[in-house]
């Protein structure tokens, strides 16, 4: 059972987030709750497996990229965390997470890499470069497909 400022907050989390520097005080501004209160009750969401994650939706012809790739990692789990650190680190990357399963059974780690320029390979080069690994692939996006939240709270 969710009270009425969950499924507030819950509806409200379905569309666009405001863009502020404060988005949730934003948020809870037009709900009527407090930044805090709006945070803590996401949390306690997410601590009840509610909420699996919260995401960025990129438009990326939108915002003038002209590449975009998702890019598969195999990275050895104890090098994990500074990897993924340091790949996040691109301005290029708008996701960097741990993939669990694996995609075919050794890369566990994705990236989304945007380029104004269409020079996906040599920017991945240099990222490889960076982490040091060399056992990765480049998906590169052909086709904008439609980008929406899913809506379970009407």
């Amino acid at each position: 059972m969710l009270t009425r400022d969950e499924q507030q907050i819950l509806q409200a989390l379905q569309g666009d987030i405001p863009l502020h520097s404060r988005p949730f005080a934003a948020l809870g501004k037009r709900l009527n709750l407090s930044e805090d209160t709006v945070i803590r009750i996401i949390q306690e969401l997410a601590d009840r497996g509610i909420i699996r994650k919260i995401g960025a939706i990129l438009r990326h012809r939108q915002a003038g990229f002209k590449q975009n790739a998702m890019v598969v990692w195999s990275v050895p789990e104890s090098r994990m965390e500074i990897t993924g650190k340091i790949l996040a680190s691109f301005p290029e990357v708008s996701h960097c997470y741990e993939r669990t399963p694996s995609f075919e059974g050794k890369y566990n780690l994705f990236t989304m890499v945007h380029l104004k320029y269409p020079d996906i390979a040599n920017q991945v080069r240099e990222m490889a470069q960076a982490a040091d690994l060399d056992d990765y692939q480049i998906l590169v996006s052909e086709t904008e497909y439609k980008k929406s939240s899913m809506v379970y709270f009407t």
